[in-house]
């Protein structure tokens, strides 16, 4: 459990009530994230009714995720999701299984004033298609999957440094340290003036 005040925000990831309403107590801990795979994991069966139950409980920033792979059911999804609290961040990958680019639906969401988490970003040259498209208003974090790229024997910091570097005309937009594998991870973040990393339960 985080217990030190960082610049950076520090988001929960997991998808367990009695562990998430603990992190979102946690004066230390801005916001929270899941995906259908932890609630998977942790024996979820109704997603809404286990959304609404968080929503109900925690008032801070929370991201869920859409489980549909093509476009159209992703928006669908996303306008339910969205629905479901105003502390919402909506979950979409960069990409779908297919390879196709969520670039667009995340402009159409953008303009609708849908707080949307673009995850499983891992290039320059997708940040740079999604900055182009949406406007200064409505938030948007930019999750970029940086253990996944250390994982690969690759440094992340330079990288990450030029996605923040890439955001800064852009108020609404907050890049995210995602994947996060150690504690040091957070100093590193903090270092490179990163706007959120997401901690794993037992970090």
């Amino acid at each position: 459990m985080i217990n030190k005040k960082f610049k950076i925000k520090i988001f929960a990831d997991g998808a367990d009530i009695v562990t998430m309403k603990k992190y979102a107590g946690n004066k230390f801990i801005s916001g929270l994230t899941t995906n259908p795979s932890l609630m998977k994991s942790a024996g979820i069966n109704n997603y809404e009714n286990f959304a609404k139950e968080i929503v109900r409980i925690i008032n801070k920033p929370i991201s869920f995720e859409v489980f549909a792979d093509d476009l159209l059911n992703m928006e669908r999804q996303a306008n339910e999701i969205a629905s479901w609290g105003k502390n919402i961040y909506v979950k979409i990958p960069i990409t779908n299984t297919k390879g196709e680019s969520t670039q667009y639906l995340v402009e159409k969401l953008n303009k609708q004033n849908i707080a949307c988490n673009v995850t499983a970003v891992f290039t320059l040259d997708q940040v740079k298609k999604i900055i182009d498209l949406v406007d200064n208003k409505t938030p948007l974090i930019l999750s970029v999957f940086a253990g996944r790229i250390a994982d690969t024997g690759r440094d992340p910091i330079p990288l990450m440094k030029n996605f923040i570097n890439l955001v800064k005309p852009k108020d609404n937009i907050e890049i995210l340290w995602a994947s996060t594998r150690e504690v040091i991870n957070i100093f590193q973040a903090e270092e490179i003036n990163c706007h959120i990393i997401t901690v794993p339960g037992g970090l």
